[in-house]
Order: structure tokens, then sequence, then C-alpha cells
């Protein structure tokens, strides 16, 4: 076996600053890499998690100019985990603003997590604006994903910690619809409530994302001033679908007709079952379909990683 691809080294923006994308809102984007260079967009994962430094490190920074930015309400974008005008559309909305204001013709498209959701969307939105798109974990937000991470499935795997999630829920009608109820302590005025809430909701997500124990992933989810926008704005795009028609993801598929891309899901990740991978590559056949055995989750997991790299090398020329 060939030795495993990890990150670039570490890089630093030539180019930082807020985009007003109105309805109030201001994101903050960086362009990282060379000036000039093959273009590409990375969108994070959450909703509501924003860009960290490791992320740029996912291209050559030879070859690639790479524009990273914290979606509506969360990192360094204002107002700071605010809900109002916050959809899966403004956000397709807000990348498209990116393009134009960079003057990108198409750019390859990189997302893992909800990020592959947001990329899923813009393409088959934007078909002829995306060059390639890379995707990571893949989450089509049906009902049955929402319920297997948040009733009854990953519950079964981690007992432990899906105990400590139900902990803020004090009635069994709260436990029944955890979503629904979260989005109460979440969106109320008792500011300690939601704090404790948030950081519940957002410790959940951080232990069950790696296929073993990695405390270094689980850190910032403990912090109550990141869990505060990862927990409200995840929720209240998950109560709502989305804003999602049922298996609309899966069902455009056909539109990505044409676009080449490469998919990588970890055989062992909990909170994206693998199972909706499969229906993307069988809808999409066009694209490389990497299932990674031992792995789970999280980008930085070894086999996701090798792969990830390898494709936006593939694709850097």
């Amino acid at each position: 076996m060939s030795e495993l691809r990890s990150l670039y080294p570490a890089i630093e923006p030539f180019e930082t600053g807020m985009l007003d994308v109105g309805d109030g809102h201001s994101i903050y984007y960086e362009r990282v890499g060379t000036k000039g260079g093959k273009p590409a967009v990375f969108l994070h994962g959450g909703p509501g998690a924003g860009i960290a430094p490791d992320y740029r490190r996912l291209f050559d920074p030879a070859r690639y100019e790479v524009v990273l930015f914290d979606q509506r309400g969360c990192g360094r974008s204002i107002p700071y985990a605010d809900l109002t005008s916050n959809t899966t559309w403004h956000l397709v909305a807000d990348i498209e603003r990116l393009r134009e204001k960079f003057g990108f013709a198409t750019w390859q498209v990189f997302g893992g997590s909800w990020g592959s959701t947001l990329a899923l969307a813009y393409a088959e939105t934007h078909p002829e604006r995306v060059s390639e798109l890379i995707l990571r974990g893949i989450y089509t937000v049906t009902r049955p994903e929402l319920d297997w991470y948040y009733r009854f499935g990953v519950s079964e795997m981690f007992p432990d910690k899906w105990e400590r999630f139900l902990a803020p829920l004090k009635t069994d009608a709260e436990r029944t619809d955890p979503v629904r109820a979260y989005r109460a302590l979440l969106t109320g005025e008792n500011e300690a409530v939601k704090i404790e809430a948030a950081k519940a909701w957002s410790i959940w997500e951080g232990e069950t994302i790696t296929l073993l124990p990695a405390p270094e992933f689980t850190a910032p989810w403990l912090d109550g001033h990141f869990a505060l926008a990862f927990a409200r704005i995840e929720n209240h795009y998950f109560f709502h679908d989305a804003w999602l028609e049922d298996r609309q993801l899966l069902n455009n598929a056909h539109r990505l007709t044409g676009i080449p891309g490469v998919i990588v899901h970890g055989r062992y990740d909990m909170p994206c079952p693998a199972r909706y991978a499969w229906e993307l590559h069988k809808a999409w056949p066009q694209a490389e379909f990497h299932l990674i055995e031992g792995a789970g989750h999280a980008y930085r997991e070894p086999g996701i990683l090798d792969r990830l790299i390898r494709a936006t090398d593939q694709f850097a020329g």
C-alpha cells in the first residue's frame, strides 16, 4: 500500500474580508494559495461550525486559489449565532455572491458533512458554475438520516454519550423528539440554559464523529461560545429539514451529469450512514466512489484525508 497522504503545510490567507450578503448578515471570507490558480470554494460542516486553519491545507497552495468562508451566523460572520434569514437557500445565494465577487466563471466545490449537503444543493442549482465536486461524509438531510442520529440508531452504539445528550431534556415527551425539545432550549431567553443545551448538543456530535475516541476533536465543542452558534444553527436547520423536499438532493442528482467528482465516505460514519453515500454514487455514477474501511466521519481520519488530498491533487491541473 502506498504511503497515506496528509495535509499540506500551514498557510496564511493572502486576503481576508467581510461580504455584506443582505438580510443584516455579513460573512467572513479568506483567500489562500496562489492568486490566479485553480479556483475552489471550501464549504464547512455543521451547519454552524465555521472554518478552521487546517481546512486551507487540503489544497496544493502552489496550484490552487481557494475561497473559504464562515456561513451565516458562525465563526467570524455577523451577527453571531443568528437564525434570521439563515436557510440552505440563503447560503446557496451567498456562494454565488462570492463567485461573482472574485470573477470565477467556474470553480471546484469541496464540502464535507453538512458541507456535502450544501455543495449538492449549490451544484444542483448552478451546475454550469461547478468544475468539479469533492464530497466527504455525505449527508442528504432526509428524515431517516435525522432520526438515525437524533432518535434511534447511533444511540444504540453510544448509550453512555446518548444519556448525556438527553440530560437537559426533562420529560419523556421531550426525549421522544430531541430536535424539537432542544430548539425550545436553544431559542429561549435563559442564557445559562442555552449554553448548557448548546454544549450538550455539540458534545454529542464531537464525541461520535471519529472511529476511536479523539479528545482533540472534542475540545472545541466544550467551548460555550463555539457551541452556541454550532448548536443553534444546526438545530435550526435540522428542525426545518434544511428547507429541502423529501430526498430532494438524491432525486436531483441527475443535474450533476457531466460534472467530474469524488465521493469519500467512512464505512463506520455514525452521523452520516454510508447508505446515502452509496445511493448518491448510484445516482451519479460518473463520480469516483471511495468507501473507506476503518474510518468514521471526521475528515482527519487517515484513510479519508488521504483520499481527499489525492482528489484535490487529481483536479489541480
